[in-house]
């Protein structure tokens, strides 16, 4: 069978658009030599970053909008896709192999009890969704809001993090609102009253990020999702850029809900989201989009993931990046991005000409850093990194720019990067 899956793909390969040729399709994408070295120093992060095909020459600094997928990954998506496109006709589909040619009815216990032991959970509390966004908007619209009923997220929200909550005071004439959070945001204390500050005996969901993601700040939830709970306030976490970057316990947090994109640190394939709801409070949450399971009140989680037919090849690859990660280490894989951030941070902080608009308090920072050079945008910014070094970060803004790094990129790389905005002082 693997012969055959290696013919199909590499004749699938070969008529393949030239813009998909840098993906080398007869590579042995095997993971096996990161679990046999115990030494994690730079040559091991040298042979991580060859199991990306990222360009050579070319260094990306944007993990924060999308992470780039291991090359282990892609070919799971592709073996899956293939195989089974070929083999559709022996499947038998009420034999329990229907997973293998779509999604959206099936729970899918294996992947979502590995996700679960990530965040600390159990399984039936986690469902698969799409993203992010699917998630807020699955909490959001299950909640049995009222009018007059207040809705608090902060002034920092990714448009994904604030939509839900903005129809629902439109459709249910509930009361949003902003807290504004400190800039740049140094102290957790100042955090935590900014959000209470706005919070009456009328708020009932306190929905914010547990990292900000125009400035990576990571915000003191814990301590906000206890003195919630004491007030008896619904508490959702945005984690789009949280799973695979910091360290997520949602029991330790405390929240009632958590969601996150798993294609950004977790290096998944885009479409992979997951979604937490507490088991104790799960039972209030209305079902969004309803099929077979749209009330299993055996497995909510299972029940919250009913979304019809789906890519079953990038499910194979949703679960292929869940083996990258644990196989690389959850404590190794986090500890490496907080060490680059660190290397980042600590060479713009020498630099009078730079401002660092997140924060430099280590407590409330990891793998991004949103920084502006005096007397040049954001954008030119961006352009004098690709010019003079092939170097990729995002410009936000009109003044800033935010650099994101991950386990693919060096040491050399961030040096490189700082010798440019060096040189514009």
């Amino acid at each position: 069978m693997e012969q055959r899956r290696k013919f199909l793909k590499q004749g699938a390969m070969a008529m393949l658009s030239m813009p998909m040729l840098s993906f080398d399709s007869q590579k042995d994408w095997s993971i096996e030599p990161l679990k046999n070295t115990t030494a994690k120093d730079e040559a091991y992060w040298k042979m991580v970053r060859k199991q990306f095909p990222l360009k050579e020459g070319q260094t990306y600094f944007n993990n924060g909008t999308m992470g780039p997928t291991s090359g282990y990954v892609l070919d799971k998506m592709f073996d899956h896709m293939m195989h089974w496109n070929v083999e559709a006709a022996t499947v038998n589909y009420k034999n329990g192999s229907g997973p293998e040619l779509l999604t959206g009815y099936f729970p899918y216990e294996e992947l979502r009890t590995k996700l679960a032991k990530i965040v600390n959970c159990d399984f039936k509390e986690i469902s698969l969704t799409q993203n992010a966004t699917f998630g807020m908007n699955y909490v959001g619209m299950g909640l049995d809001l009222k009018k007059g009923d207040e809705l608090l997220n902060t002034n920092q929200e990714h448009g994904g993090g604030f939509g839900a909550w903005q129809l629902l005071a439109k459709r249910k004439g509930c009361v949003y609102k902003q807290a504004t959070m400190p800039e740049p945001a140094n102290d957790p204390q100042a955090i935590v009253d900014a959000i209470f500050k706005e919070v009456t005996p009328k708020t009932k969901v306190i929905a914010i990020p547990h990292i900000i993601s125009g400035f990576g700040t990571v915000m003191p939830v814990k301590e906000i999702c206890a003195e919630a709970r004491k007030r008896g306030i619904f508490t959702v976490l945005d984690g789009a850029q949280c799973v695979g970057h910091v360290k997520v316990d949602v029991k330790d947090i405390g929240c009632d809900a958590y969601y996150s994109s798993l294609h950004k640190w977790l290096l998944a394939p885009a479409g992979s989201g997951l979604l937490y709801i507490n088991k104790d409070v799960v039972g209030d949450i209305w079902t969004t989009i309803a099929s077979y399971n749209w009330d299993n009140q055996d497995d909510h989680g299972f029940r919250l993931m009913q979304n019809g037919t789906g890519n079953a090849g990038l499910m194979a690859g949703y679960d292929a990046a869940v083996d990258f990660f644990n196989t690389i280490g959850h404590d190794v894989w986090i500890g490496r991005i907080k060490e680059l951030g660190m290397h980042l941070r600590d060479g713009l902080k020498q630099m009078k000409h730079v401002t660092i608009f997140s924060s430099t308090n280590e407590e409330l920072a990891a793998g991004i850093t949103t920084y502006g050079v005096e007397g040049i945008s954001g954008p030119e910014l961006q352009k004098a990194m690709w010019e003079r070094e092939k170097l990729q970060p995002r410009s936000v803004g009109d003044k800033m720019v935010r650099h994101s790094v991950h386990i693919y990129n060096s040491k050399e790389e961030i040096d490189r990067a700082l010798e440019v905005v060096g040189s514009l002082g």
